[in-house]
């Protein structure tokens, strides 16, 4: 039963990580009638190493699947990762160009091994970190997003939406990453204020009568321009309708043309329209039946429609035209503009609108269906509930979803295009031949999909849908989803509207949005700042509990966090504090057996008040935690252990556990055993491994702390009368002790000490724990009575329900103890005032529960008599 002096964080974390997998503690499955509490993971990407913000996300997931367990529940903790098509395609194209190879020169094929082999080096990586963090995860069931049932989910999706009308293919305007040469979904852009500049444009009239003055950001893409719009009820052009412009450079002839689309009141009120650049002339030139000029490639360089200009890059394409325009005279003004640029989520380049032929989901239908459920209370519950507006404000606005990504790396499109007649055949299986005329002369589409696309049918796909699996009708939908909200559009939405539309149900119960973690000073973690933080280096240092606890309780849900090296020692000091008084409690505990453990019949003051706090505090964090509140928790279970039961309990044990009673002695190693292991079972979901590593060393029942039963609240501790009496003890041991600390007499100088109490209730309550009093205030003469009379020469405290005083003769400076009693009337006065203002405000008093005006006026009460006696002390000092 004896621990080692200090905990070695390393040798445990290794140590008990192997017996837990070895015992199969984590796996789902083995209690057939408890209830299944299920959470997913959110798949990391298979990129690299997890950061800082996984360490989060995945610690409050492992935080609420132990304290499941430990409660009864068949909890299931599904593992897994995501191909992550784009960003996985990227860093091994880095890694090929880095030895002078490109995937062309590989071939598809041969690139997807590249890719394979990336991927199974990472995912074992993220393994490795998943162990390092201690995460409770059954590894029996770990899923991949192109494991071969996800892709047959994948396809049996595509496939049901494209026969019902909701996939189609077709020619659009989408956002397009020149630099990894796909597509991307809108919400794949991200807006950036860039410092560019406004160029205005003159564009003559082909008979000669005059120019239109319109104005862009890019000049570039001019040379697509096929008309010039005007508002059909603006005067200054109505006469203009219909005529020929000659564009610049080019040459060609645009039309004009009416459109509302264009803002009379804005700039000259004419406006440019390149249907090939840009979503909004898109729009305009299908209205007027426009041509579709398309002046870049797909690497961003002009092509065989940018005249002269082709070949160039379109960042210098754009300096050569602006040259030319300016000799040509077209270029009438130059104006500095600051604006919103989109950039490639993922390869940061600037998007280039394009026109381009993709895939796409028409989002009305699905997103209406989930509308519906969340307006009608069937819908998901977001924590916070502030969520719930941004993601309906998204779905109700939702615009079509491009799903198409010219990348090899994901799920290839099933669909096959016909080389003699045409048809596109779409299946779950692969085609052979031709459902329309019979060729086997197929083709299968280049492309694959985006990646949220299978991440969107995460919770039931990897259950074992599309097949009605044991495990899909257990544990589907599942219980709680822990995301950041940075992706709530990404991922969150999506899973939503596509478990409803082929699962019939939510995918989820609760949806928990935690924050982002920032640096110290609140700034985004980022390699160019090189503030990242890696949570193995965090493990490292101070051992993987000491992070979870940091991590875990320093927000509030939704808000992002600051990452603090000093947070995290003091969560590591906390853990030496749990394990030094475990060390004491087990010293004191020799021979003691787990079947000797009795708390019932008589027990001391300090026995029954530790068990009342141990009942209070497992209700408080159950509470706590099923509202996800985790800060608040490690506010409660910190108090509890650092103040009540190290600071308090555990010094005032020592009374009985060093005395001669053998029946008091058996009581309080009892409850000292019992309270500690209750202890230890709360922590466990914060700090899994000092935890088992005590928990195992003491009296206990079980293999792992992992399966012990939770604490819960039991109304036979509840013990009001032994809370007062320890609130009266611990006042007036605190204020002796600060008393002796500003006289600076040290604690192995005996004193004497008069208590007079206010009435006789709080005498006895003196009188019957006199040992307590004695022994933590180091008395050699001790009175307790309503009687006594206030010494002259004495040092005094007046704490709720009895009045202090210590003679210390020749020790006290009568005039510094006034001084001192004079700041003490002031402290109280302004209690008094503070409370009196409360209490006068109409405001408060008409809104505030009774409850809560009651405590305040006893506040009133309280501070005010207290008051009064530390003034009448002042006058008889002044006499004396």
């Amino acid at each position: 039963m004896s621990m080692p002096t200090t905990y070695d964080p390393k040798a445990a974390e290794q140590k008990w990580y192997e017996y837990w997998l070895k015992g199969g503690y984590f796996k789902a499955g083995n209690k057939k009638d408890a209830q299944p509490f299920t959470i997913v993971i959110p798949p990391p990407n298979v990129t690299g190493m997890l950061h800082i913000g996984h360490a989060l996300d995945f610690t409050l997931q492992d935080i609420i699947i132990r304290s499941k367990r430990m409660q009864g529940f068949d909890a299931l903790w599904l593992p897994g990762s995501d191909h992550a098509g784009i960003a996985t395609q990227t860093k091994v194209e880095q890694k090929l160009r880095e030895e002078g190879v490109s995937r062309y020169d590989l071939g598809r094929e041969k690139f997807l091994e590249q890719v394979w082999d990336w991927k199974e080096h990472y995912a074992n990586t993220i393994r490795g970190q998943w162990a390092k963090m201690g995460l409770s995860l059954d590894y029996s069931r770990e899923r991949f997003t192109l494991d071969e049932g996800l892709s047959k989910a994948v396809r049996r999706v595509f496939v049901k939406l494209y026969e019902q009308g909701l996939i189609y293919r077709g020619k659009y305007i989408i956002n397009w990453d020149p630099a990894a040469r796909t597509a991307l979904s809108d919400i794949e852009v991200e807006y950036k204020e860039v410092q560019g500049h406004l160029y205005h444009l003159q564009y003559p009239l082909q008979d000669g009568s005059g120019s239109i003055t319109v104005a862009t950001t890019r000049p570039e893409t001019m040379l697509g321009d096929t008309a010039v719009a005007v508002h059909p009820e603006d005067e200054r052009y109505k006469h203009m309708i219909g005529k020929m412009l000659v564009l610049p450079i080019v040459g060609r002839e645009i039309p004009v043309i009416a459109d509302e689309y264009v803002e009379k009141e804005f700039g000259s009120g004419a406006v440019k329209i390149t249907p090939a650049h840009d979503p909004n002339d898109f729009e305009v030139g299908l209205r007027h039946q426009l041509p579709q000029i398309t002046v870049m490639d797909e690497s961003g360089k002009m092509n065989e429609h940018a005249a002269q200009y082709q070949g160039l890059d379109r960042a210098d394409c754009r300096k050569q035209i602006v040259k030319d325009l300016q000799e040509q005279g077209v270029l009438i003004q130059i104006e500095d503009h600051v604006h919103q640029v989109g950039h490639s989520e993922r390869s940061g380049a600037v998007v280039e609108p394009y026109l381009s032929t993709q895939w796409f989901v028409k989002m009305k239908p699905l997103a209406e269906r989930a509308i519906e459920a969340q307006k009608t209370g069937k819908g998901v519950h977001f924590v916070p509930d502030r969520f719930e507006k941004i993601y309906l404000n998204w779905i109700e606005n939702v615009r079509d979803w491009c799903i198409s990504r010219q990348l090899w790396w994901g799920h290839r499109i099933p669909a096959w295009y016909c080389e003699d007649c045409g048809h596109v055949h779409v299946a779950s299986e692969d085609a052979t031949a031709c459902s329309s005329c019979g060729s086997a002369n197929l083709k299968q589409d280049e492309d694959v999909l985006d990646t949220w696309f299978s991440s969107a049918l995460w919770p039931f796909s990897t259950l074992g849908w599309p097949e009605q699996t044991d495990d899909l009708q257990r544990y589907y939908p599942t219980s709680v989803l822990v995301t950041g909200y940075d992706i709530i559009y990404f991922w969150v939405a999506r899973m939503i509207f596509t478990a409803l539309e082929f699962t019939d149900n939510i995918p989820f119960k609760d949806v928990l949005m935690h924050g982002l973690v920032r640096d110290s000073e609140g700034r985004k973690m980022s390699k160019s700042l090189g503030n990242g933080v890696d949570p193995l280096e965090v493990v490292e240092k101070y051992g993987a509990d000491a992070m979870r606890f940091m991590i875990s309780t320093s927000g509030t849900p939704g808000q992002d966090l600051r990452f603090r090296w000093e947070r995290v020692e003091q969560a590591r000091n906390f853990a030496n504090k749990i394990w030094n008084a475990s060390r004491f409690a087990l010293m004191n505990l020799e021979g003691f057996n787990y079947e000797e453990i009795d708390i019932s019949g008589k027990l001391g003051t300090a026995d029954r008040w530790i068990l009342h706090r141990l009942n209070e505090t497992a209700r408080d964090i159950t509470r706590l935690m099923d509202a996800y509140e985790f800060g608040e928790t490690g506010r409660v279970l910190y108090n509890f252990i650092w103040d009540d039961l190290c600071d308090w309990y555990i010094e005032f044990s020592k009374i009985s556990l060093y005395g001669t009673d053998e029946a008091a002695k058996k009581k309080t190693q009892s409850v000292l055993a019992y309270v500690l292991d209750r202890t230890l079972r709360m922590i466990h979901p914060f700090m899994p491994f000092i935890s088992e590593e005590i928990w195992q060393h003491l009296p206990h029942d079980g293999e792992t702390i992992t399966l012990a039963a939770w604490p819960t609240y039991d109304a036979q501790f509840e013990a009001p009368d032994a809370v007062r009496e320890m609130t009266l003890l611990m006042d007036m041991i605190r204020a002796v002790r600060n008393i002796r600390a500003e006289v600076n007499v040290p604690m192995s100088k005996k004193i004497e000490l008069l208590v007079k109490p206010t009435d006789a209730g709080t005498e006895t309550n003196v009188t019957n724990n006199l040992e307590y009093v004695e022994r933590f205030c180091g008395t050699s003469k001790l009175e307790v009575s309503q009687q006594v009379s206030a010494p002259n020469k004495a040092m005094s405290a007046v704490v709720t329900g009895a009045e202090l005083f210590l003679p210390l003769a020749g020790l006290i400076d009568i005039g510094q103890e006034i001084a001192r009693l004079e700041k003490e009337v002031e402290h109280l006065t302004k209690e008094v005032e503070r409370v009196d203002k409360k209490l006068s405000n109409e405001g408060f008093m008409a809104k505030a529960p009774e409850k809560v005006v009651e405590e305040e006026r006893a506040k009133q009460r309280d501070y005010s008599e207290k008051r009064d006696k530390v003034i009448a002390r002042i006058a008889e000092l002044k006499e004396a």
